[in-house]
């Protein structure tokens, strides 16, 4: 059975989304107050939970069911407080396929894309591009929560009371600038992606039209044709991912990127829940001023360092 040595707020998120458990949802099952859970997750390795909230942890984990037991196992390889035995030598396998590390600032996972030729863009042009690795998920308002927190910065317009309201905790940070993302990658030790290093992480080597393949499927990302009309979790579309298991590469908000277009504009990638699925292609254009926010634009980060990634 799959096993935690110390729990910080970085395996309490792990454990709730594995378990596709709301705030309110973890909180009831432990007996504390969702504020507590809040609290957990917005520390991330910083925080610590007392024993006998470890060890309700501990209980949590042992009666999870398989399917949450192996999300919780994808969402925490490389992790050195986690400790595996025979049992779940068939949940490690099927998650093992493809690297995932943690970044050892932030805490986040990112997947591994190796160095060499893609092809780009709507002609499909060859590129080639030295290995880096991605975020699998967009920053979500929890893990920005941790930068406001380390910073001072200017927290996003939807947020109140001085923090994101609580059912967003796993949802893609919005009304952020091309500034706040950047400055959030230096401060996590990363980088804002160039536009091709986010094509190829959704496009892979051969340049499929979507992540998951060449068909279009509007039903597999967030799209204004979903009429869901708001952000949504980031690990919600499983078959959605792309060849290197990154997930919202297409839908729910665009991405800022690292590349400039002109002065004071950089490109953005990957759609919104308000946008039209015919605009969800990785290989499409848009860009913006840089001081551009809006309720459908986040980001993720990437390093070329493997170095900082733990477990490597």
């Amino acid at each position: 059975m799959v096993a935690v040595n110390r729990w910080t707020g970085i395996e309490v998120r792990a454990l709730m989304q594995a378990a596709r458990l709301t705030y309110e949802g973890m909180a009831h099952q432990m007996g504390i107050s969702n504020r507590m859970i809040g609290k957990w997750v917005a520390g991330g390795a910083d925080i610590t939970p007392r024993p006998v909230n470890q060890q309700a942890l501990d209980t949590l984990l042992a009666q999870a069911q398989p399917d949450t037991r192996r999300r919780f196992i994808q969402a925490t390889m490389g992790m050195n407080s986690i400790v595996y035995d025979d049992a779940d030598t068939d949940l490690i396998a099927a998650t093992a396929e493809r690297p995932v590390r943690r970044h050892h600032l932030d805490g986040r996972p990112m997947t591994l894309i190796e160095q060499g030729v893609f092809l780009a863009g709507s002609t499909a042009q060859p590129v080639w591009l030295s290995a880096f690795w991605i975020d699998i998920h967009p920053v979500t308002n929890a893990d920005y929560e941790r930068f406001t927190t380390a910073t001072g910065r200017t927290l996003p317009a939807h947020w109140t009371d001085g923090r994101f309201p609580e059912q967003l905790a796993d949802h893609p940070v919005v009304f952020v600038t091309w500034h706040d993302a950047s400055d959030y990658a230096t401060w996590a030790g990363k980088q804002l992606p160039t536009a091709h290093q986010w094509e190829k992480s959704a496009r892979g080597a051969r340049g499929a039209l979507y992540p998951w393949g060449d068909q279009a499927t509007p039903f597999k990302c967030n799209v204004r044709e979903s009429q869901i009309r708001h952000t949504t979790p980031v690990t919600r579309y499983h078959s959605g991912v792309s060849p290197y298991g990154v997930y919202d590469l297409c839908g729910n908000t665009w991405e800022w990127c690292s590349t400039s277009t002109t002065t004071d504009r950089y490109e953005l990638k990957g759609s919104a829940f308000t946008s039209p699925f015919s605009r969800a292609l990785p290989s499409a254009f848009n860009d913006a001023n840089l001081a551009m926010l809006d309720d459908d634009t986040g980001f993720r980060c990437v390093t070329t360092d493997p170095t900082d990634l733990l477990g490597s």
